[in-house]
């Protein structure tokens, strides 16, 4: 049975368990927990190794400041596109129509909000060593870029170092596969817990702005990520689908486009036919700076605050939700939770009572299984794109073996 299946079962019956145990289902939390720090165990040193073997894989600095360019293009394309469905979408059904918050009283504590300027600063690390320690993922995709571009540099000096990555990494990808055979028994832990602890009950409440925002995914997939497979990289996105499955599955369970990176690397580049090197690249710098999920959360759940407080929202509030909502997606850490923090970053730039983030806040795990996924697929759609663009994508691994009546686009 593949590991997609395993999961996909251990999901459904984590649900069921849920249900049946209710308030003891936190005694699942645990394994849950375990299964998380595992991941998160991986994470720092495959993000440092692959990224830097990525770095230093592409010799031609041009062909470096081609495919990184091209990958920020994507990336920044998609993400004002995510944003611009969410408010289309939030505009057009209404969500948060009638709730009359203009009177409510609601406490709710927010991180404070940073800057602009704080954002940019926090990208570049003082201490590279601390950025590792402390899981700074965006510092140490900064310092691998710097460091794989320097032992290019160095030459014949900078191979020892690199050889030394290179077997970090490929250590990294073995210990992935070992962590991921636990999968299914955290799948099936965290899923109890979650379904035991919100209940049906805060579906229902909100119910409303969850079928619109799964809407919205599902248009931004279909649309956006199905166009520029189909169109640009002239690929069939049902392949695509398939290839991704074990990532879903693990995304939309975890919540954490960080925790579903090695599970992603692998399923772009064994299922997809994606290049080590673009792939090491352009993954775990889309897991930090692509947020497509989050975005699009983020323009909605505006809207949704404005029709709750009876605010008109003018095309400069509409453009600085845009641009304050792709920044803060990009500084945004792909860890569960960040999505919803950084909100408070884009409903004060238009004038929006924080306040109200507490009516959202009761929904927000359950928003964030999906938004996770619409991250994660963002991520691969950009690195098949890129190695398509730079002939370093194999089709044929590509179109899965059962799948091989399907041809390529012309």
């Amino acid at each position: 049975m593949k590991l997609w299946v395993k999961i996909l079962i251990a999901l459904f019956l984590g649900v069921i368990a849920g249900f049946i145990l209710g308030d003891w289902s936190t005694v699942l939390k645990p394994v849950g927990d375990i299964f998380l720090r595992l991941i998160n165990m991986i994470i720092v040193l495959l993000v440092l190794a692959s990224m830097t073997v990525g770095i230093t894989s592409i010799h031609d600095p041009q062909k470096l400041g081609r495919v990184g360019l091209k990958s920020l293009l994507v990336f920044l394309s998609t993400t004002a596109a995510a944003i611009l469905i969410g408010i289309s979408l939030g505009k057009l059904f209404g969500v948060g129509s009638g709730l009359d918050l203009s009177r409510a009283q609601i406490q709710i504590t927010t991180p404070e909000t940073p800057s602009i300027t704080d954002m940019i600063l926090e990208i570049i690390p003082y201490n590279p060593i601390k950025s590792l320690v402390d899981g700074n993922v965006l510092q140490i995709i900064t310092f691998a870029i710097f460091l794989g571009i320097s032992i290019n540099f160095a030459g014949e000096k900078g191979k020892p170092l690199r050889n030394l990555l290179d077997s970090l990494a490929d250590v990294m990808y073995r210990l992935t596969s070992i962590v991921m055979e636990f999968s299914p028994i955290g799948v099936f832990a965290i899923m109890a817990w979650v379904t035991g602890a919100f209940g049906i009950d805060t579906l229902i409440q909100l119910s409303k702005f969850l079928t619109t925002f799964y809407l919205a995914c599902l248009i931004h997939a279909v649309i956006v990520f199905g166009g520029i497979l189909y169109f640009l990289a002239k690929l069939n996105p049902l392949p695509f689908i398939r290839g991704m499955g074990d990532a879903i599955m693990v995304a939309f369970s975890t919540c954490s486009s960080s925790a579903t990176l090695p599970v992603s690397m692998h399923c772009v580049q064994e299922n997809l036919g994606v290049s080590k090197n673009i792939t090491s690249f352009v993954l775990p710098l889309g897991s930090t700076v692509n947020m497509n999920g989050a975005a699009l959360f983020q323009g909605m759940a505006v809207v949704f605050l404005a029709n709750a407080y009876n605010v008109a929202l003018g095309w400069q509030q509409l453009l600085t939700i845009v641009v304050t909502a792709s920044l803060s997606a990009i500084g945004a850490a792909g860890i569960p939770g960040t999505g919803f923090i950084m909100l408070s970053a884009v409903a004060a730039s238009v004038g929006l009572p924080i306040e109200g983030l507490a009516i959202l806040a009761g929904i927000d795990r359950v928003r964030e299984m999906v938004s996770t996924i619409l991250n994660v697929l963002g991520d691969a759609v950009a690195a098949v794109y890129v190695a398509k663009q730079e002939g370093e994508l194999d089709e044929r691994q590509y179109y899965h073996e059962d799948l091989v009546e399907m041809e390529p686009i012309e």
